[in-house]
């Protein structure tokens, strides 16, 4: 048996060995690959996924729709990074000894041999296979998976999320399922689609005997579910799993004080068990016992345990024999059987319980998406104010169609106008529709082209680039320019006028503080103090210039030329 080695892929993230063990004629061909360059591989993955996780928190958003997608792809980066760290885990745990294998081997007294016939064949490879693709580095990876992410083909923004049209990409909610699976449970009360919206989450208010099987549905199988899918999709950072944990331990402890609100704790005694006693001191017989009705005997056998069923003799029989009597001296078929009393007790509790602990997690729930509740709340009533208001105009312009209709425009020549719609191609009203989705029932005035009145934002937009705004900011000595749209008050339009002169006075060049003078000590000071240090320095008093001597002829000169002419040897 012999080992022949050769590298049959290198690239900058991994390299796969080839080995060829050549036994009894047979060849068996493995691929490694290096175990230290996949826990390098593996490091430089988690940084690279970490700088690309903080590139994307720190940039900003500028919409609602990219904050969504920006949490997503977070996400999905986080559980890449916690796939890699369990991954890089197992490759220092080890366990099949491959790596303390490849550390011996590079580590031995053959550590060089090894190294130069890896390099060896790696040098070899390329040039034997020039067919072969060089790989691409990790961060050209990591450069294109972010392209991909953030744009499609067309360079529309990815949705990393679906949301339904009443949804608005996460902004509110869409419990109009919800709403009429609630409506349809048995014993709830009816409720408009507001008051849902406003009381969903009161599941305490109601009372526990209205918990039926159809209420625990409704629960399971619809609130809850799409909270929690609304929530993953909107919040996606939020670990809502461990979250719930919590929230499920914290209920089983307040579960067993008797605490969590809606559901008290049960007491002992006759009501506990469904019945009332009934004093039977009273009656002499059981004909005297049967006047209080089925009824009345049923809630009585109830209170001692004991079987309520049959006709009204039977009950009142069985009940009235136990007057005088102690239990232990009753015959005991005339009890339940504690058995199948005790199984439904316990499956009725189990019931409760998992009814309980499901509210619990939809309080939580509620409490994550507070905002967005409040939102839908504000989105639903608009829309039904707004459905009213287009009810009413509908009514009144389809209104006016029968009078136009009915009347013959030629007896007076006048058009039946009561909205005072702006008048189409033809010479009539333009439809209502198309009148409110151009926007032309709102008005605005602009003051600095003279209180002039414009219909519609489109008019009103396209104004600031017409002779009429211009003419108005040239009589006010204001440029036009980008910085005065939307500015239509002539008092807003000089006060930012005097801020950007400000600001360019301010930015200007001031050569008496910007100017840079050196002094004989070589400190950097400004022209201005310069000036003030050179003025001190004329004034100050100069023995050589203002000392004065007196030469051999009698004339007084200063002590500069007093030394000059001593040196020439003229004194």
């Amino acid at each position: 048996m012999y080992l022949s080695r050769k590298v049959v892929r290198v690239d900058c993230l991994r390299v796969i060995i080839e080995i060829e063990i050549v036994s009894n004629n047979k060849t068996l061909i493995m691929s490694i690959e290096s175990v230290l360059e996949q826990q390098r591989r593996y490091h430089e993955e988690r940084e690279r996924l970490m700088d690309t996780m903080t590139k994307e928190m720190l940039r900003k958003k500028a919409t609602h729709r990219e904050q969504i997608n920006s949490e997503h792809m977070v996400k999905l980066l986080l559980d890449r990074y916690g796939e890699t760290s369990s991954r890089l885990k197992e490759t220092y745990d080890d366990k099949d000894g491959s790596r303390k294998k490849e550390i011996e081997a590079l580590s031995g007294p053959n550590e060089f041999t090894e190294f130069y016939i890896r390099l060896k064949n790696i040098r070899q490879y390329y040039p034997k296979n020039p067919s072969e693709e060089i790989a691409v580095p990790m961060s050209m990876e990591y450069e294109q998976f972010m392209r991909q992410l953030q744009e499609t083909e067309d360079g529309e923004p990815l949705a990393l999320a679906s949301f339904t049209d009443e949804e608005g990409y996460g902004r509110f909610l869409d419990l109009h399922q919800c709403y009429e699976v609630y409506l349809n449970v048995k014993g709830l009360d009816k409720l408009d689609y507001i008051t849902y919206l406003q009381r969903f989450d009161r599941l305490y208010e109601m009372s526990k005997d209205r918990k039926n099987a159809e209420y625990r549905q409704y629960l399971f199988d619809h609130l809850f579910p799409y909270l929690l899918d609304f929530l993953k999709r909107c919040k996606p950072l939020i670990n809502i799993e461990k979250d719930l944990i919590h929230i499920r331990q914290d209920f089983e402890a307040k579960w067993e004080q008797g605490i969590f609100p809606g559901w008290p704790k049960e007491t002992g005694g006759a009501l506990a068990k469904g019945g009332a006693p009934l004093d039977l001191n009273g009656f002499s017989s059981w004909e005297e016992l049967a006047s209080v009705g089925l009824d009345r005997l049923k809630s009585a056998l109830l209170a001692l345990g004991m079987k309520c069923g049959g006709t009204l003799e039977e009950r009142a029989k069985r009940l009235f024999a136990t007057k005088d009597k102690s239990f232990e001296d009753l015959d005991p078929s005339l009890f339940m059987k504690d058995i199948n009393k005790t199984k439904r007790g316990n499956k009725e509790a189990i019931r409760h319980k998992e009814i309980a602990g499901m509210e619990a997690q939809i309080y939580r729930l509620v409490d994550l998406l507070s905002e967005q509740r409040s939102a839908t709340l504000e989105n639903v009533r608009r829309k039904q104010a707004r459905a009213g208001e287009d009810n009413e105009d509908d009514e009144d312009v389809g209104g006016g169609d029968i009078s136009d209709d009915d009347s013959d425009p030629e007896d007076d020549g006048l058009i039946y106008n009561p909205k005072n719609l702006p008048l189409g191609w033809d010479g009539k009203p333009i439809p209502y529709w198309l009148y409110k989705l151009h926007g032309l029932n709102m008005y605005f005035n602009c003051e600095i082209c003279g209180n002039h009145t414009y219909r519609g934002p489109k008019a009103f937009q396209r104004h600031f680039a017409e002779w009429r705004h211009a003419h108005g900011m040239r009589c006010l000595g204001i440029p036009n320019t980008a910085h005065f749209a939307n500015i239509i008050s002539i008092e807003d339009a000089l006060s930012l006028w005097n801020k950007l002169k400000n600001n360019k006075d301010d930015e200007r060049w001031k050569p008496e503080m910007e100017e840079e003078f050196e002094d004989s000590m070589g400190n950097v000071v400004n022209k201005r103090t310069y000036d003030d240090l050179r003025k001190q320095d004329d004034e100050r008093w100069k023995p050589e210039m203002e000392e004065e001597f007196e030469d051999s002829m009698g004339n007084v000169v200063n002590k500069r030329t007093y030394d000059d002419l001593r040196k020439q040897g003229l004194l």
